[in-house]
């Protein structure tokens, strides 16, 4: 026997093996049945799949990031509902995650830290130009490839940015605790300088072989996010350069003003540093001053200059004398504050409503069923920015619009992002169907025949076994018929022979004794019903001879009811035609028959006083105290030549015993004439009939048969004169 079939999601996705588990959703190492090819399959976990809310945010979320393309992108294909969960496509990486090559190598050199955080840029700065903020970068979802690639993966608590429709709870705090940014550990609105605040974390972690914060409980870690300063990263590994540090520290600001602007802004700056030019997280971080900057090269007056090697002389400015100071009226001092402040509020205040250069509100038409060049067209007119993502749909639906992240009617600033969701109709491929059935292969074989000819979705018809011929698992049937054309997604089920194992009855119970007979049957999983006597002349009585309703060697179902039919002994009467009753009585008695009866007949082949046969006939099984009939052959009618008569012998001293001989009849002139037949060895002479009378019908010399008791009786011969 053999294990149950993968699950296949969908119809498509065939599940292989575990790859990781999260705290929502398990990771598996799936084959697109489809396209043949490797798929990484992220699947929710039941009981948040229960929650509908967080399904709806899950499908968003999932669109959101199907629309990003780029190289350090784990791309997401597909994402949809089967089993009562969800799932999410994605590229299968064959590489090795981050956070397992910082636990076998950190800390890792600073070149090769930088260019990994690089190109984690990158990929962060692409997906917040198309209003993706990743909210959970760390070690473990960054993969490394055995040929040097950096792929990001897992944008599954992603949140489109501009979206008045949050994808995620207001106040949620949701990603991980040892890289949240400082907003995000107290539920504050994030931006992508979130997800610069947590690469600076995994960039310190490269560095340092630990993460800035450690704590007991996440929310310990988190506090310190928000509260306290990371120790200094140097303080770990001393041989990292001062302008990586700076550029950690940049990136971990507290406030997201003080870190770098963008994602891109953070990669130039990694970049800076692995061309040994001068990094700008230094520069930003002296401000404006006016003096001159000493920069101090390295020993030997050349090589990499590092800004944060520097030092800043400042100019010392003359002390003024009291008296050249001149005091400013406190009130224009009022004044100039009082009026910078409605400067400030009219400005923002006309920013909020527009003016300034400021975003205007609008009111988001309803785009749904139109197609998607109308869509398009229609948010543009309002100044809003459509974002596609695919969906299953049917052929008539295909190019449509089936939602719109943000409601219809609602009002949003220009500019907002507007997620549309759009029908995709993917025509199935077909195949032709295999003929998978009564030829003798069992399930999982029919299973991987009809997997080869593109057809996953196969399901077994289970039947019980109606003969000991049929095979366990055998296929005897599909619902598709061999050879017809078929999408390749359709559902194919075999009937399959499952249920009924037979047993063979055991050969061995002939012979045997009723209750050794029964203990095999049952230890053979069948049952013994009673027994049944029959005549048999090979076995002795109380032996098994055979059972019912079938006989040993067959199969039966298993637990079936047998009767066992015993011998109760007999004797094969034998075959004693011709002799005669004496002799056919001796036979008999040699076999234990004890009661004999004779009864007369004719017979054409046999001589008077023969047995032609007998009843019960011979070769019957019968028991010993049964009453044998003889069938003698009776007295003939007298022949013309003279007819010896029989005369019983006047007395007999021993057993049967022929007659030695017997003497001539006169002739037979008067019709008188008569015959005695000398006495045998055991017998006394009898004397016979007289012989006919007429002369015509004398036959000198014709013998014929005498008969003399001698036991019994005798036997002897005469001749007729």
């Amino acid at each position: 026997m053999t294990s149950n079939p993968s699950p296949v999601y969908n119809g498509r996705y065939e599940l292989r093996s575990q790859i990781a588990r999260g705290g929502t959703a398990q990771v598996y190492l799936a084959r697109d049945l489809l396209l043949d090819r490797p798929v990484a399959l992220k699947v929710l976990f039941p009981e948040l799949s229960a929650d509908h809310a967080f399904v709806e945010r899950f499908r968003r979320e999932a669109q959101a990031a199907a629309n990003l393309s780029h190289p350090n992108i784990v791309p997401v294909f597909d994402w949809g509902e089967s089993d009562r969960t969800h799932f999410i496509v994605m590229e299968y990486v064959d590489g090795e995650a981050l956070s397992a090559v910082i636990r076998s190598e950190a800390p890792l050199p600073a070149a090769r830290a930088a260019s990994v955080a690089a190109d984690i840029a990158k990929a962060l700065s692409y997906a917040h130009r198309h209003g993706v903020v990743h909210r959970d970068v760390k070690p473990g979802n960054v993969l490394l490839t055995a040929d040097g690639l950096v792929k990001v993966t897992d944008f599954g608590i992603a949140r489109a940015m501009g979206v008045d429709e949050q994808v995620t709870q207001t106040g949620l705090v949701m990603g991980t605790a040892t890289y949240f940014s400082p907003e995000q550990a107290q539920g504050l609105g994030v931006d992508g300088r979130s997800d610069v605040y947590a690469l600076g974390v995994v960039l310190y972690e490269m560095l340092a072989g630990r993460p800035p914060f450690v704590g007991e409980s996440p929310v310990a870690i988190a506090y310190q996010h928000v509260r306290e300063e990371p120790p200094p990263l140097r303080s770990f590994n001393p041989d990292v350069p001062a302008a990586l540090e700076a550029v950690v520290e940049k990136a971990m600001a507290k406030a997201p003003a003080e870190r770098y602007a963008s994602a891109d802004d953070l990669r130039l700056d990694l970049e800076r540093f692995l061309r040994g030019q001068t990094v700008l997280a230094r520069a930003a971080a002296v401000g404006s001053g006016t003096g001159p900057v000493t920069t101090v090269l390295p020993r030997g007056g050349t090589g990499t200059v590092d800004l944060l090697d520097t030092s800043i002389v400042e100019p010392v400015a003359p002390e003024r004398s009291p008296r050249a100071r001149r005091t400013t009226p406190w009130w224009a001092l009022a004044a100039v504050v009082l009026l910078a402040a409605i400067g400030v509020v009219v400005y923002f205040g006309g920013r909020g409503l527009g003016y300034f250069g400021g975003r205007q509100y609008v009111h988001v038409p309803d785009v749904r069923g139109l197609s998607v060049s109308k869509a398009e067209k229609e948010l543009r007119q309002h100044d809003l920015r459509p974002h596609l993502a695919y969906v299953k749909g049917s052929q008539n639906q295909n190019g449509h619009i089936a939602a719109q992240s943000v409601a219809f009617n609602n009002t949003v600033r220009t500019g907002t992002t507007v997620g549309l969701s759009v029908w995709r109709y993917t025509p199935p491929a077909t195949a032709t169907v295999p003929n998978v059935s009564n030829q003798g292969i069992d399930y999982p074989a029919a299973v991987a025949d009809l997997k080869a000819a593109g057809f996953s979705n196969v399901s077994p018809h289970y039947l019980p076994a109606t003969s000991g011929q049929q095979q366990q698992d055998a296929v005897v049937g599909q619902s598709v018929a061999a050879g017809t054309t078929q999408p390749r997604t359709a559902t194919i089920t075999l009937d399959v022979i499952k249920g009924t194992s037979f047993v063979t009855i055991p050969q061995a119970i002939v012979g045997e004794s009723v209750a050794a007979a029964t203990n095999a049957l049952q230890a053979a999983g069948l049952k013994v019903g009673g027994t049944t006597q029959r005549l048999s002349a090979q076995y002795p009585a109380n032996e098994v001879i055979a059972t019912s309703p079938a006989q040993p060697g067959q199969q039966v179902p298993p637990h079936s009811t047998l009767t066992l039919i015993v011998s109760s002994g007999g004797v094969a009467v034998s075959d004693v035609s011709g002799d005669n009753v004496s002799a056919a009585e001796t036979a008999l008695q040699q076999q234990g028959f004890t009661s004999f009866t004779t009864q007369s007949t004719t017979s054409s082949q046999f001589p008077a006083g023969a047995v032609v046969k007998t009843f019960p006939a011979a070769g019957s099984i019968v028991h010993t105290d049964r009453t044998i009939v003889l069938f003698v052959v009776g007295p003939t009618t007298p022949s013309t030549s003279g007819t010896s008569g029989t005369s019983p012998g006047t007395s007999g001293t021993s057993g049967t015993s022929p007659g030695t001989s017997g003497s001539s009849g006169s002739s037979g002139t008067s019709g008188t004439t008569t015959t005695s037949g000398t006495s045998g060895t055991s017998g006394t002479t009898a004397s016979g009939p007289s012989g006919p009378t007429s002369p015509s019908q004398t036959a000198p010399g014709q013998t014929a048969p005498g008969h003399s008791n001698g036991h019994g009786n005798g036997h002897g011969a005469g001749k007729g004169g």
